[in-house]
């Protein structure tokens, strides 16, 4: 267990904690949430000691173990392959196995009746047990696991650990932690460097670790796959939801619902005592009570609603007209130092479509995209964009060129936009910049701010084709929300590179799979193109699968079929058919009224829900806490309820409506 008594902390004037107290137990999976600057990653170097904190604030049981990744990690030691440094993390369990063996050796040595004999004895017993349940024996199979799972080859394991980016080291960083498998594991946007599949594989690992989880994510799918509760930072104060990032969002709302009504009937009941007052002050027959009355407010718990964030609604202007095809890839090839990247790539971009990138970090994403914003040259191949085609480009390196000595607001402004200042400020208050910080020197924005900034830049750069790699690295979940949504909105056409599924899938309508140099187009969404390349790599047989196997039997054995049919006289043929339709009752009954009572059951949990809506909407429920927040739990317990049923009844269906098929099908041979 780990245990935080009373937390504070005080910047100047200003609280980054204040009065915080919380439990952390070893089965417990915690998203920590907050906007920018709320003190995060703050809260987390506390809890795992890499900030001091006075004796007792925060802490731990004795036993307890504990993993931590930073947003930035130190360089690991030359010289050693990355194998080497993954097998690091067994060091404690190569002591132990090293001080087995050396016990061992010493019993040899003793005679069985020696009190030696038996003290080597118990601790040969102890560190025996402790090794079986290490699974010490299988490191090597449990290395390649994690290195594999994470992104890396057979080839890779031997490369000293220095000769990897950043991001591959963070990865690497990662994957120690995971093969030590602490009790206590705290990551810090552990998902910033990593691709979707290796993102899909951590998701599946995380949800099989046996021990405590602290996580801080701008990926909300991810915090939603894995956390069970969710803590929020917020104002100097920490408030603890039991769900996930979904049930935060809206337990949130509910809760704030509530406290501004309580916050209202407060104030109403102070308004009136103090007309009161007024009225009788001076007559000395209510002197009481008006004292009494201006005790009670004195005595009163005031209730104080907090500022909340700015509610922005940002859009894009609508954008000039493209033609029809807006970019064109023909035959494209790029090598590197001999190395092939991206070898005789075929696009076709059309006005309109918005398109995720994606494959394996070093597939060549970033490659495509600054060749199609001409920072390379192809070796081979063409690229025409379409006609009126007015393109804005965000790569992940565009921090690095705003000009230093402007201000955030002259930013904006010399990006030829076209909007008023107030639509100016409108955007910048979106990515988290407002009231002076505007007026910030850009030389002195961290990394981060520099970030945003100049995806900021970017939108604001009237266009029709937006080039994005990475957009939402530095943004906390408000401004996704807000990007999102002006990106589902936008009459223009995108192409982006992004990890972050639950961005992508509100707006894009199309991914371009890149593998092997090669490029794979697929209609739909992220989830549809996931399921389907899941689907794919495991061999199972969806709808569509099924069918098209059906469509490829053997032409002999259909025609065989169809022609012993023919061949049956009309009295065995009747017989057959009777067969057939009691053998379809026989099947199809049941299934008819299961499906007949799925729907009922769905009819009547929509009745509900529409009838709790109707009254949570009533203002006069408001002045009842307790009945609003019952209400709105049981309103999410039905919304819950009827999530599950509705797949489960669509999949149903489409079960009937298949052996229907085969029924008709059977029927006609």
């Amino acid at each position: 267990m780990l245990q935080v008594n009373n937390l504070s902390l005080q910047h100047g004037n200003k609280h980054l904690f204040k009065d915080i107290s919380v439990r952390l137990n070893r089965a417990d999976r915690v998203g920590l949430v907050g906007v920018n600057g709320t003190g995060k990653s703050t809260l987390l170097k506390m809890m795992v000691g890499e900030i001091e904190t006075d004796f007792g604030v925060i802490s731990r049981s004795r036993q307890a173990t504990i993993g931590y990744l930073p947003q930035e990690i130190d360089p690991f030691p030359p010289g050693r392959t990355l194998y080497q440094e993954a097998r690091g993390a067994f060091d404690h369990l190569l002591v132990m196995q090293a001080e087995l063996e050396h016990i061992n050796q010493a019993l040899g040595h003793e005679e069985p009746n020696s009190p030696l004999f038996a003290e080597l004895l118990e601790q040969q017993g102890e560190l025996q047990q402790q090794l079986d349940s290490s699974d010490i024996f299988h490191i090597d199979a449990r290395i390649d696991k994690v290195l594999t799972g994470l992104g890396f080859s057979k080839a890779d394991q031997e490369k000293d650990c220095n000769e990897f980016s950043g991001g591959w080291q963070m990865r690497l960083m990662l994957a120690k932690l995971l093969l030590s498998s602490p009790s206590f594991l705290f990551l810090d946007e552990p998902t910033n460097h990593l691709d979707i599949e290796s993102l899909t594989w951590l998701e599946a690992f995380l949800q099989a670790y046996r021990g405590a989880l602290v996580i801080i994510s701008h990926d909300r799918a991810f915090l939603d796959n894995l956390t069970t509760s969710t803590w929020e930072l917020s104002l100097g104060r920490l408030t603890v939801y039991k769900g996930n990032y979904s049930y935060y969002v809206e337990d949130k709302a509910i809760r704030q619902q509530v406290h501004l009504a309580a916050y209202a009937n407060q104030q109403a009941q102070i308004q009136q005592t103090m007309r009161f007052v007024t009225r009788f002050r001076a007559k000395s027959t209510k002197a009481k009570q008006v004292q009494s009355r201006l005790r009670q407010l004195g005595k009163m718990e005031r209730i104080e609603v907090e500022d909340g964030e700015q509610a922005i609604n940002f859009r894009f202007p609508p954008s000039a007209p493209s033609g029809r095809l807006v970019v064109l890839v023909k035959e494209l090839s790029k090598s590197f130092d001999g190395r092939p990247v991206l070898k005789g790539v075929n696009i076709e971009v059309n006005r309109g479509d918005k398109l995720a990138i994606v494959g394996v970090n070093g597939a060549g994403k970033s490659t495509l995209v600054r060749l199609l914003v001409g920072l390379h040259r192809p070796d081979a191949g063409e690229i025409r964009f379409g006609h009126n085609v007015k393109l804005s480009y965000f790569g992940q390196h565009q921090a690095k060129e705003l000009a230093p000595q402007l201000t955030v607001l002259q930013t904006l402004e010399m990006a030829d936009s076209g909007h008023t200042v107030t639509g100016i400020r409108s955007l910048l208050g979106a990515f988290l910049f407002r009231g002076d910080e505007v007026d910030k020197k850009v030389m002195v924005l961290s990394g981060g701010e520099k970030s945003r900034l100049a995806l900021a830049k970017m939108i604001a750069t009237p266009a029709n084709l937006l080039i994005m790699d990475e957009p939402t690295n530095h943004l906390d979940m408000m401004s996704q929300e807000i990007l999102q949504e002006a990106m589902a909105q936008y009459d223009g056409s995108i192409l982006v590179v992004s990890h972050n599924r639950c961005f992508l899938d509100a707006f894009v309508n199309k991914v371009l799979e890149i593998k092997d140099g090669r490029v794979t187009m697929y209609d739909g969404n992220l989830s549809y193109y996931l399921e389907k390349v899941s689907r794919e790599a495991t061999g199972g047989r969806g709808p569509a699968a099924s069918g098209k196997r059906e469509a490829g039997d053997s032409g002999q054995e259909r025609s065989a079929g169809v022609g012993a049919t023919a061949r049956q006289s009309g009295k065995e043929a009747r017989q057959a058919k009777a067969k057939l339709r009691e053998e379809r009752n026989r099947r199809l009954g049941p299934l008819r009224q299961a499906l007949r009572d799925l729907e009922s059951e769905i009819a009547g949990l929509e009745r509900q829900k529409s009838a709790l809506e109707a009254a949570l909407i009533d203002p006069a429920l408001y002045s009842d806490q307790e009945a609003f927040a019952d209400q709105g739990l049981e309103h999410r317990r039905l919304s819950g309820r009827l999530e599950r049923l509705y797949p489960k009844w669509e999949a149903m269906q489409g079960e009937m409506e298949e052996l229907a098929a085969d029924f008709r099908e059977d029927n006609g041979r």
